[in-house]
């Protein structure tokens, strides 16, 4: 009777370590910070935190350097100017199609210069598929989760009438159009650092679910409202809402390579009305678990160094989990 239950005991024990195996939150090992604090004279890792799917076809990140920059992401400082879809594989290679969305509250401020906001990372959370944070001076916080090919928003504002975002196509010739009756933007980013074929073009479609009560289109530092459509070396849109009853708006974004038809089919797959911002989110994180189980690195609960370690190998991991990344798309047939 002792050896049956000193084998039950020993399976239950074993189907136990099998089983918190199973439910171990890999996600919580990757610091998709690591290697940010690097600039041109010195590398610490020349990384920026990709807030992705495995192998996706765009990632996202908050942008604290300028435009054109490839340190888009520098851990020294403390303002954000946008936040940015990204295909940039490294500094020295730099990035193409990229884009950017950026809140704001009060007067209109367009250029990356004057519509940076105040951050700490006290207030910063960044994992491999969701990054949030606060943005001190206007009193805003913003928060996004990501698919292959979109990205959903959401940005809680302070009680205002007037709550901006502000979209930016970046420079080397770009499109705006601005569709007020259908609360959306589509855009054009074209820009490239080489390696692009000559009729490059990344077509994006933004859609919010609350109305926008005015809006416009910018070059410069100059805006032009109620207009709604603008080309030229580098452009972007504005709109401002009403946040007095409700003061979060959700942004879905999505993008082809191939034409703004192409982008909504892929926003409409990827983030369809069905879907909650948590659903996505969840969705996410599964997927990111699923490829970063397959190595297994096992540590004492209370040995701090093989914690850091860990941490480190799984920051590692998911680097290696971003490349190559998807360069295709399914229309309607799939």
């Amino acid at each position: 009777m002792k050896l049956v239950q000193s084998v039950l005991l020993s399976f239950l024990f074993t189907c136990q370590l099998f089983t918190n195996n199973l439910d171990e939150d890999y996600v919580s090992y990757v610091n998709p910070l690591i290697g940010t604090d690097s600039s041109f004279e010195l590398s610490k890792g020349n990384t920026y935190p990709a807030i992705a799917r495995p192998w996706g076809m765009n990632f996202w990140t908050p942008q604290t350097g300028k435009m054109g920059d490839g340190w888009a992401y520098q851990y020294k400082s403390n303002e954000i100017v946008g936040f940015k879809q990204t295909h940039q594989p490294s500094p020295w290679i730099n990035d193409y199609g990229a884009f950017s969305i950026m809140p704001s509250v009060g007067e209109i401020k367009v250029n990356e210069k004057n519509r940076k906001a105040s951050f700490s990372h006290q207030n910063e959370i960044a994992e491999p598929h969701y990054y949030k944070v606060f943005l001190e001076n206007i009193n805003t916080n913003v928060e996004f989760t990501v698919t292959d090919r979109s990205s959903y928003f959401k940005i809680k504002f302070p009680k205002t009438k007037k709550a901006n975002i502000i979209v930016d196509a970046f420079f080397k010739k770009s499109e705006i159009i601005i569709i007020p009756d259908e609360n959306k933007i589509l855009g054009i980013a074209k820009n490239s650092s080489g390696g692009t074929p000559k009729n490059f073009a990344n077509y994006f479609v933004i859609e919010f679910n609350q109305k926008f009560y005015d809006y416009g289109v910018w070059s410069g530092s100059g805006f032009k409202s109620k207009n709604t459509k603008l080309k030229g070396e580098h452009v972007g849109s504005y709109l401002s809402f009403d946040t007095t009853d409700n003061q979060v708006i959700e942004v879905k974004i999505s993008s082809s390579f191939i034409s703004h038809e192409q982008a909504i089919i892929n926003l409409n797959r990827e983030l369809p009305s069905s879907k909650s911002f948590n659903t996505i989110l969840r969705e996410g994180r599964k997927i990111w678990n699923k490829e970063l189980s397959k190595i297994k690195v096992k540590t004492f609960e209370n040995d701090k160094e093989a914690l850091s370690n860990k941490t480190k190998f799984y920051s590692c991991l998911y680097r290696t989990i971003l490349f190559p990344r998807a360069f295709h798309e399914y229309d309607l047939n799939g």
